[in-house]
């Protein structure tokens, strides 16, 4: 296994948990953007604009986690993950996030042993289709 592999899966073993608060993986100035988000068109920068873009998300849901369901390594340093959230309520709404069932992915840009660039899909068709990936 690759140690690009070996730190995205140490990323997920946290999420896995709920606890979205570690950043020592990412650089500092990271590049984080949320993909069809309604908040900001542009990705944020730098460790606080991922801070916040997690808050941003992290806030309207109650007892948020993600699973990894497949890792795939690309080249130039990318790993692929295809996700699907294991639990969550919305607050306003009160709607289980399991009854959505719709699965993710996330693509990491790693260079020298840190994420330079997080991109969060809501769905997996599309996080394929920007890659160019069969499913």
């Amino acid at each position: 296994m690759s140690a690009n592999l070996d730190l995205v899966r140490s990323i997920y073993a946290d999420w896995e948990r709920g606890d979205f608060s570690r950043a020592d993986w990412a650089d500092p100035q990271i590049e984080f953007d949320v993909i069809g988000s309604v908040e900001t068109t542009e990705p944020r920068k730098g460790l606080a604009g991922m801070a916040q873009g997690f808050r941003a998300f992290l806030s309207t849901w109650a007892d948020y986690r993600v699973e990894a369901d497949e890792y795939r390594e690309l080249d130039g340093g990318r790993v692929l993950v295809l996700v699907h959230a294991t639990s969550g309520r919305g607050k306003t709404s009160g709607v289980d996030i399991r009854r959505m069932r719709t699965n993710g992915a996330t693509l990491h840009d790693i260079r020298d042993g840190k994420v330079t660039r997080l991109v969060i899909y809501p769905y997996v068709d599309r996080a394929l289709a920007d890659l160019g990936l069969e499913g």
